[in-house]
């Protein structure tokens, strides 16, 4: 009996030294593993950082570029208001114009007699004139 047990702790010892051995061998590849992990890992957060800086530095170029899109649109709109002042101005003048047009034509149909004769006048002041000469 005493072979026999002596038989199984060796067959117990030689067991348990396979799964330790099978164990630590899997340890290993597993060790080796989150080492790629870890570098991987580590390689990813230089790249973030580097995406980081990056990132700020064109959201502030974005903001100075939206600024000055800003301070140009409104020199614009003051520039459209200029251009919309001398369109009333014009519109202004046009209908002045319209007006002095309309007494002219009101007198010349209504005093014929008297645009006649100051048309005479004006005649005979000019042939005056030029016969001084």
């Amino acid at each position: 009996m005493n072979a026999a047990i002596a038989i199984g702790v060796i067959i117990v010892a030689v067991a348990f030294a396979v799964l330790v051995l099978y164990l630590a061998q899997t340890l290993k590849a597993t060790q080796r593993t989150l080492n790629n992990v870890a570098d991987t890992l580590e390689g990813v957060e230089n790249q973030l950082e580097g995406i980081t800086t990056e990132t700020t530095l064109l959201i502030q170029k974005t903001n100075d570029l939206a600024e000055d899109i800003n301070d140009k649109s409104a020199k614009l709109n003051s520039l459209f208001d200029g251009v919309n002042n001398i369109g009333d101005s014009f519109n202004s003048i046009t209908t002045s114009v319209k007006k002095l047009s309309s007494n002219i034509s009101y007198s010349a149909d209504h005093d014929v007699d008297k645009a006649t004769e100051a048309v005479k006048w004006g005649s005979a002041f000019l042939n005056v004139w030029k016969n001084r000469k």
